[in-house]
Order: C-alpha cells, then sequence, then structure tokens
C-alpha cells in the first residue's frame, strides 16, 4: 500500500516511496529532531504533499514551537486516568483524515492507560503505516531495545521506555541528527533542552560530557551499521551478492539466571554489526530438575521478539550436546553465552557444562563468546521525554 505522492517525474516518485517510514535518531533529547522532523513536514508540504501533524512536543521551546506554523495540527485525544487528565495521539482520527503524510514525535512514548489503544506509540505508528500513510518520527538511541542496557550502564540512569530494534529495521530511512557534546550542553545552559531548575541537575548527571561522548558513539556506530544493511539489501536485489553476501548466524543460549537480558542484549549488538541472523534459544535436560516459570519464559520469549531474534526451545539429555547439534543444524557460526556461576566444587563433580560446550562447539567449528554475567546497577532516574 503506497501512498500517492505528487511528483515531478518517476525518480522523484520513487525517491518519496523510499521514504514511506523515516525515523530521526538522536544521541540525546535536545539535538534538534523534532525541528528535523517539522522542517522535512514542511518541505513535503512545500512539494504538494498533504502532510499533518500526529503529535509533536515543543516542550515549551518557542523555537519549535513556531515550526508549526502552517501545518494542520490533528487535536488530541483526551484520556483520564486517576483523576487527572491526559492528552495522547488520536491514531483513530488520523485514520479518517486519511493524510499522505503524518509527524509523530518520540516514537518511544509509553501511552496513558485507556480501552482500546495501543500501550506503545510504535504500535500506533505500525497502524497508521499499515492504513498507507507515511510516518515521520523521533527517538533518542537509548530507546533502542538492543542498546538500552549499554545506555544504562554507561549513564547510572533507568531507560524506562524501549522501542523492539525490528520496529526500527522496519524504516525505510534513519536519519542521524548530531550535536557536539559541547554544543548540547550550552543548549542546556541557555534553557533550550530542559526548564531552568533541571539544568544543573542534568549537566552533572545525565547529560556529563563523558555521558554524551559515548552516546553519539553509539548513535554514529547505529547509524552506519544501518547504512551499510541498506547497502547490502539493495545489491542483493541487483543480484550483485558476491563478497556481500554475509554467510553469519549468531545464536544466544539463554536462561532466566540473573544477567540474561544483558546477554541477549549483547547478542543483538552483535548480530547487527556482523549483519547476522540472531536465533535465541533455551535448552534444558530431559529429567526432572530445575525448571524455569511461565512468567521466566514468557519474558525471556519478549524479549527475543523485541530483537528480532527466532525463537527455539530444545530438550536433551545433554544440554551443550543438544545445543551445539541444533547449532550445527541451523549453520550457526558463533554461539553466545553467559558466564557460569556455579561454584568451583560443583563444576568439579558435575564438570562445567560450559567447558563442554566450548569443547562441543570448538570441535565443529562453532565460536563461542562468553559473555559476563551482571546486573546493571543503575540509579531511579529515568531517561524519557523532552526529546528534541
Amino acid at each position: 500500500m503506497t501512498p500517492s505522492t505528487p511528483a515531478t517525474s518517476d525518480t522523484a516518485s520513487l525517491v518519496e516511496r523510499a521514504g514511506r517510514f523515516r525515523i530521526y535518531l538522536g544521541p540525546a533529547a535536545g539535538v534538534g529532531k523534532t525541528v528535523a522532523m517539522l522542517d522535512e513536514g514542511l518541505r513535503r508540504k512545500e512539494r504538494g504533499a498533504d502532510v499533518v501533524v500526529g503529535l509533536v512536543e515543543t516542550h515549551e521551546r518557542p523555537y519549535t514551537a513556531s515550526k508549526l506554523d502552517g501545518l494542520e495540527v490533528v487535536p488530541r485525544r483526551k484520556v483520564e486516568y486517576r483523576g487527572t487528565v491526559f492528552e495522547e495521539m488520536d491514531t483513530e482520527a488520523i485514520l479518517a483524515r486519511k493524510p499522505e503524510v503524518v509527524l509523530v514525535d518520540e516514537l518511544a512514548h509509553t501511552n496513558i492507560p485507556a480501552p482500546g489503544h495501543y500501550e506503545k506509540r510504535w504500535q500506533d505508528v505500525l497502524e497508521i503505516l499499515d492504513a498507507g500513510i507515511s510516518v515521520i518520527t523521533t527517538v533518542n538511541i537509548q530507546h533502542i531495545e538492543s542498546l538500552a542496557d549499554a545506555v544504562e550502564e554507561m549513564t547510572s540512569a533507568r531507560v524506562a521506555e524501549r522501542v523492539p530494534d525490528w520496529v526500527v529495521r522496519r524504516a525505510d530511512q534513519v536519519e542521524l541528527v548530531d550535536s557536539s557534546p559541547e554544543q548540547l550542553r550550552r543548549r542546556l545552559l541557555h534553557g533550550n533542552v530542559y526548564p531552568a531548575n533541571r539544568v544543573a541537575e542534568a549537566l552533572t548527571n545525565f547529560f556529563r560530557t563523558e555521558n554524551l561522548t559515548a552516546l553519539r558513539e553509539l548513535t554514529l556506530r547505529f547509524v552506519a551499521d544501518e547504512t551499510e544493511e541498506e547497502m547490502i539489501s539493495y545489491l542483493e536485489r541487483l543480484g550483485a551478492v558476491g563478497r556481500w553476501e554475509t554467510t553469519e548466524r549468531i545464536m544466544v543460549a539463554v536462561t532466566p539466571a540473573p544477567g540474561w537480558r544483558q546477554v541477549m542484549h549483547r547478542a543483538a549488538r552483535m548480530a547487527r554489526r556482523a549483519k547476522a541472523e540472531l536465533w535465541a534459544v533455551h535448552a534444558l535436560t530431559d529429567e526432572a530438575g530445575f525448571r524455569a516459570s511461565d512468567e521466566e519464559m514468557a519474558e525471556i520469549r519478549k524479549l527475543a521478539n523485541a530483537l528480532g531474534a527466532r525463537w527455539e526451545e530444545l530438550v536433551g539429555s545433554d544440554v551443550a550436546a543438544t545445543i551445539v547439534a541444533f547449532a550445527k543444524q541451523a549453520r550457526i557460526t558463533q554461539i553466545v553465552v553467559g558466564s557460569s556461576r556455579r561454584s568451583r566444587w560443583k563444576e568439579l563433580r558435575g564438570g562445567s557444562l560450559l567447558g563442554k560446550l566450548m569443547r562441543d562447539a570448538g570441535a565443529a567449528g562453532i565460536d563461542v563468546h562468553v559473555i559476563a554475567r551482571r546486573e546493571s546497577e543503575v540509579g531511579t532516574d529515568q531517561i524519557g521525554g523532552a526529546d528534541g
């Protein structure tokens, strides 16, 4: 369902269709993602496209608010929750309006609970896209699921809102909105990001120069990976695969042991950088013994789905042999596992599962990466809101 877009030539029409889902990605709040999105909306309107604002958060920034001039804004729906009235994007009204392009800020936003409505804004965006309407949106790097734990660790701030990797990969274009740490800190001091009463705390916590430098590098690497993936996909469509074709397949063997989220996130980042397919596998013995609860398994499967991994549950008398046998069958080239927390005495008595896995995998020519298990020790601050 490609939206009809005014074009002066076939080439212009092709370019317009290629940008059906565009994401403006930034390293932190305040770099200018919302302004970039609004500028793009205004440019498309000037070219004759039917553009509306589904939802834009100005955060009381005068310059951002001025960019709304000349754009049609779809009124928000009001939601009452625990005695307070909130405003959310009115997806039903957007679908009824049927514009060619809609601007939707803060893709990772969690909607106020309301019957018959989605929990996350990215779910609203997917419905709008499925209706044949182009979407331009914004998101910060820390909200991408596979990177969130790395950001938590480097900033000591909890990432409360996350977007599944597969949603970001669905975008036709991911465009970087960048700012140097020094420039962003100056914007903070001038009151262009947060209100004056929040500036000092922001500068000494999340917006420290070292944090912003790390976030910027993370964003640049993510965009570079996405750009290379687009090039490979284009060459494959042309039939020019050859040396561009990847044969890497990465499998993460996961259990509910502490630190399992970090192990899965790390595997997802490795898979993305290697342009590899990702499998998430849970293996257990067929003997009576410890079993993960239904709730634990549901959480693991949910994260695997968010990371775009293929899921498999295995049962066998020998866990290591079962994992390696499946890896050979699925042509896995790299296995990612968490480090063992068994005591040395237990390993001497029962043998090291990790050691056997490494020996069996090595004999099969499969690399094994052992990831240190650790729970992120983050503060209570939540990273979210104030995108721009």
